[in-house]
């Protein structure tokens, strides 16, 4: 095994099992590892400190694994990763109300790169690292030892492996068969059709799922306004609550044709329901030239501060959007609004907030705090794992 020297006074977050090391903390490399093998790191002295894989392309030059010298990191030991992690989210799928979460999250169940998503009988899976693809089969065959799915699907991300060095996967069937165009999944007994193959990211945001369920405790008998609403999460939570109207926006044609045939699975009463094809931000604006105003706006962007770098410019254009909903909100209506932004941290977020109640002229009150669900769980070395953070907002 090849290894890598730590430079001098870089121990503390390798010891504190901080799972990255940046290219900036290494001192040299004992030969030539290929991208993705597994090397040792060593300090300046020589002491063993930890596993990892390395990839010379990547500003993560080593994304740690294993802290304990006498343990192999082998097939074995990626197997008992994988069945660790789909154990522990057996408890969330037991009763039946639910059939669709996150098995596996990256850095969080210590297999760095590795993201699977369960929709009912299908898996959907991202390899993001070199090293992930180097042991992909080991993994698909422990998953389906395991999950026996019907099939298991590659939904791995372009861009965030090209940062590794990787090409574009070839997509398609990893193992089994090709899911059906719609697949049906449940969450908080809602039902979902959703398109694996070509919808955004895995297919299916579960990662709101228990945040749409506290949401739609307060829209009965409210007119709700869903922004971003991508398939209908909070649409359709709405509408089974009770809401006396919703109206769903999102800019993809193939999410809104979706969103409204889960209202129909749903049995859902769609006379309560409008769906508009638009831009959010130039919709938004239709909606004050109109005198249009709601008792609930929800606010579910996609990331717009994907690293520190864009946080400033991120910064304005959440304060935009949010001031936008808050002057639609009737007084005392809600406001849920999210950022998936994980440079974004909860107190930079209420910061914004109150800048755009400054601009809007508005009062704001915090109710309530949200975060990711269980199945998207925060390591305590690894704190940038805490990507979702939202508030709900009373706007006096």
């Amino acid at each position: 095994m090849i290894d890598v020297i730590l430079k001098k006074g870089k121990e503390k977050a390798v010891m504190q099992r901080h799972p990255w090391l940046f290219s900036g903390a290494i001192d040299k490399v004992k030969g030539k590892p290929a991208n993705g093998d597994v090397v040792r790191l060593l300090s300046t002295e020589g002491k063993f400190m930890a596993y990892g894989f390395y990839n010379a392309q990547s500003r993560v030059a080593l994304r740690l694994l294993e802290w304990n010298e006498d343990i192999a990191i082998d097939g074995d030991w990626f197997r008992k990763k994988v069945a660790v992690a789909v154990s522990s989210r057996s408890e969330l799928l037991a009763d039946g109300s639910t059939n669709t979460c996150r098995l596996i999250f990256s850095e969080a169940d210590y297999l760095p790169g590795l993201i699977v998503d369960k929709y009912a009988d299908y898996l959907s899976l991202q390899i993001l690292t070199s090293g992930i693809e180097n042991n992909k089969a080991v993994i698909i065959d422990e998953l389906q030892k395991l999950m026996q799915p019907k099939g298991i699907f590659d939904k791995s991300d372009a861009s965030s492996r090209e940062h590794e060095g990787l090409g574009a996967s070839d997509g398609g069937v990893l193992a089994g068969s090709h899911p059906p165009e719609i697949v049906e999944v449940k969450e908080n007994n809602v039902v979902y059709g959703i398109n694996i193959a070509e919808g955004q990211k895995s297919g299916f945001y579960c990662d709101q799922r228990d945040n749409r369920h506290l949401v739609a405790a307060h829209t009965k008998d409210k007119k709700v306004l869903d922004c971003f609403c991508y398939t209908g999460g909070f649409t359709l939570n709405s509408l089974k609550n009770g809401a006396a109207s919703v109206t769903s926006v999102d800019s993809s044609a193939l999410a809104i044709d979706t969103l409204k045939q889960n209202i129909a699975l749903n049995g859902l009463d769609a006379a309560k329901h409008t769906a508009i094809q638009s831009d959010v931000n130039k919709q938004l604006r239709k909606f004050k030239e109109e005198g249009e105003t709601f008792d609930l706006i929800v606010l579910d962007p996609p990331k717009y501060a994907p690293s520190r770098s864009a946080l400033v410019r991120a910064s304005r254009a959440y304060k935009d959007l949010n001031r936008i909903a808050m002057l639609l909100l009737n007084k005392g209506g809600l406001l849920a609004t999210y950022s998936c932004s994980g440079a974004m941290d909860i107190d930079n977020f209420k910061q914004v907030l109150a800048w755009a109640a400054l601009d809007a002229g508005k009062e704001v009150q915090f109710i309530t705090q949200f975060c990711q669900p269980e199945d998207h769980p925060v390591r305590a070395s690894f704190p940038e794992g805490e990507y979702l953070k939202g508030l709900l907002c009373r706007v006096l």
